[in-house]
């Protein structure tokens, strides 16, 4: 039960490690110094295989973290070292692991029988592990299980400590070493990051101080800085060259993520242009349309109103002609029939007028005529006044002929 606790705190600390180092890889602009030249110590005992040293990075910049000799978490399985990765735009940290076959690890040459492609230290059979004597530093007397072979360099011997990016290692994975990836792998020991936590925290072996020749390149077992089973490298694996200052590497990664922000900025004002630009030219298009939906409701209205303008002036004109024709009807009707009565009443009026005074005329003339023989006739004497028009009609006799003795004739009431 206590192993399985140990066993799960090993890797709840692996894990963290791998986030810790991928945040650094991020962020990481400047390539890790070259592999320092060392020899490596002898095994301490059979079953112990070879990790070999790297740099890592920590607050303070890059630090050695020694080779060592490690127990395997389980008999059969062999370690893939990591390694430092160009991503494009940084250096990132590639964790190594613990698998049935060596994986791929960028190319790099690690020495002692990691040359860049696979394992050449040994291998197991039966659950123990052989040591090739030609790059392992093995007591032959203590162990036994041993051979030799010489181990030939596939790749270009260099101490660069990483892969891609300016002067990096151009290896690429093969097409065995993509099925290793991935595999079912074991994360790194608790030893293993243990050790690597004291190299963190050992000022000596940060590169800005012993400038890629560290003093403890190299130890017997993770964790031991000192004793005999200590290696001090030999020389550095390149002239050092001193990273900018932590001020410098701030300033330009926030000149980087000034830049990729105002590429961000850009991007996204000549998106909302774009989009600006197709709300306005839809705002037109439509308009466009309400435009010409309004025209043609204005030209169908027109049309509309001078059809029914034309309707109605054509339903008038028959109907002002009829009102026309029946007016000039009425009045030549009106005309004919005044014409006609005119003439009627012109005719019977002259008559009654001139028979009127011509009767008037003969009435007192008869009626006078008449009066005076009967007065005679009476015996009654009349009297002079009234006596004197009698002669005076006589005096002026009409002549026969004269229109007044007809009338004479057929006035009423007189005599023959």
């Amino acid at each position: 039960m206590h192993k399985i606790r140990f066993l799960f705190l090993a890797f709840l600390i692996v894990a963290i490690s791998a986030i810790s180092f991928a945040q650094f890889g991020v962020s990481i602009m400047i390539a890790p110094p070259a592999l320092p030249v060392y020899t490596q110590p002898m095994v301490p005992s059979a079953g112990y295989l070879w990790t070999p040293g790297y740099w890592g990075y920590g607050d303070e910049g890059y630090f050695w973290v020694p080779g060592t000799w490690v127990e395997p978490p389980t008999a059969g399985l062999l370690w893939t070292p990591g390694y430092w990765g160009w991503g494009g735009n940084a250096f990132a940290w590639n964790e190594g692991y613990w698998g049935q076959t060596v994986g791929f690890y960028g190319g790099v040459n690690y020495g002692f029988g990691y040359v860049g492609v696979g394992y050449g230290g040994g291998y197991w059979n039966n659950g123990s592990f052989f040591y090739n004597r030609s790059v392992s530093n093995v007591n032959v007397t203590n162990i036994t299980n041993v051979y030799s072979k010489t181990v030939i360099n596939e790749t270009t011997v260099n101490h660069v400590s990483f892969n891609g990016g300016k002067d990096g290692i151009t290896t690429r994975p093969t097409a065995a070493e993509e099925t290793v990836m991935h595999q079912q792998h074991t994360p790194a020991t608790a030893v293993q990051t243990q050790h690597v936590h004291a190299a963190s925290t050992n000022h000596a072996l940060l590169a800005s101080v012993n400038e890629g020749r560290p003093a403890i390149a190299a130890t017997a077992k993770p964790g031991e800085f000192s004793g005999s089973g200590v290696v001090a490298a030999k020389e550095a694996g390149a002239p050092y060259k001193a990273p900018e200052n932590k001020a410098s590497q701030s300033k330009a990664a926030e000149n980087k993520a000034t830049e990729t922000k105002a590429a961000e900025s850009k991007s996204a004002e000549s998106k909302a242009t774009a989009e600006k630009a197709s709300e306005s030219e839809a705002v037109e298009n439509k308009a466009a349309e309400n435009k010409t939906s309004e025209t043609n409701a204005a030209e169908n209205k027109a049309t509309e109103d001078k059809a029914t303008e034309n309707k109605a002036a054509e339903s008038k004109a028959p109907q002002t002609r009829s009102n026309e024709d029946k007016t000039a009807e009425n009045k030549a009707t009106v005309t004919h029939a005044n014409e006609n009565e005119a003439p009627a009443k012109k005719a019977a009026v002259p008559p009654t007028s001139e028979n009127k005074p011509s009767a008037n005329k003969a009435a007192p003339t008869r009626t006078a005529d008449n009066k005076a023989p009967h007065a005679q006739s009476a015996g009654h004497p009349q009297p002079v006044a009234h006596a004197q028009p009698a002669p005076h009609q006589q005096t002026a006799p009409r002549p026969p002929s004269h229109p007044d003795s007809a009338l004479e004739k057929k006035a009423p009431g007189g005599k023959e």
